[in-house]
């Protein structure tokens, strides 16, 4: 009864009588529309081990240079069992299950260095001399006050 009635968002016309004129293409999706309908991506940081976690099950990448980094993971819902991807620069990246006992073997890549002398920078004093346009003071100005 309710698709048949008069609406007056719709002129006065049914939702059945505007449906019905509808001239809808006969249109079968391919598999491949399909697999990229049911693909859900996500961003996650790869630890620095090369493993991930994908809906509680821990993943790894052989690309150990990813370590640190956030990248997009995908997996589509139709594969059985679901498998996740890194999609990387246009490119897909496979995901394996973790193998505790490689995982512990394989080589880790360096950690950057950590600076000689400390990096001292004071926000407030930097804002003051942007706000009052004077020229930005240095650490070794400051040690020599």
């Amino acid at each position: 009864q309710y698709h048949r009635a008069p609406h007056a968002g719709l002129m006065g016309r049914s939702p059945h009588s505007v449906f019905a004129e509808r001239q809808r293409p006969d249109q079968r999706l391919t598999e491949e529309q399909l697999r990229e309908a049911l693909t859900i991506r996500g961003r996650r940081r790869i630890r620095r081990d090369s493993t991930l976690s994908v809906d509680g099950h821990l993943f790894e990448t052989h690309a150990g240079f990813l370590a640190g980094r956030i990248v997009t993971v995908a997996r589509c819902h139709l594969d059985r069992p679901p498998r996740p991807w890194i999609e990387r620069e246009g490119r897909r990246l496979e995901l394996h299950p973790v193998d505790p006992v490689a995982n512990a073997t394989r080589p880790r890549p360096e950690l950057p260095a950590a600076p000689e002398r400390p990096v001292h920078f004071d926000p407030p004093t930097a804002l003051l001399d942007r706000t009052v346009g004077r020229a930005p003071r240095h650490a070794e100005q400051e040690k020599d006050r």
